[in-house]
């Protein structure tokens, strides 16, 4: 299983968090509750943690085209989100 990790620094991680795991629900297993979230994709899975200034996201795959799928489907649908603040893309480390 391969692994990527990164961090959304902003003020509004419980609420993207939110968003996030509502807007796939209808379409993949999903897991929310007390800050944390975790969305079941058929490329792979992504955890998610809001602290009070970040978004901590942690995503595992099965192989390299997997995982840079899920990464994109997460960091896409993060940033349509936080449109208002002008996310830059994230920083993912493999």
């Amino acid at each position: 299983m391969l692994t990527a990790i990164t961090r959304c620094e902003t003020p509004n991680a419980g609420k993207y968090l939110q968003q996030l795991c509502k807007h796939f629900a209808h379409k993949v297993e999903v897991a929310y509750g007390d800050g944390h979230g975790q969305c079941r994709f058929s490329c792979g899975t992504a955890t998610m943690n809001a602290g009070l200034e970040r978004l901590d996201i942690v995503v595992e795959a099965a192989d390299t085209k997997a995982l840079t799928e899920t990464k994109q489907v997460i960091e896409s649908h993060l940033v349509r989100f936080a449109f208002r603040e002008n996310l830059q893309p994230l920083a993912w480390r493999d």
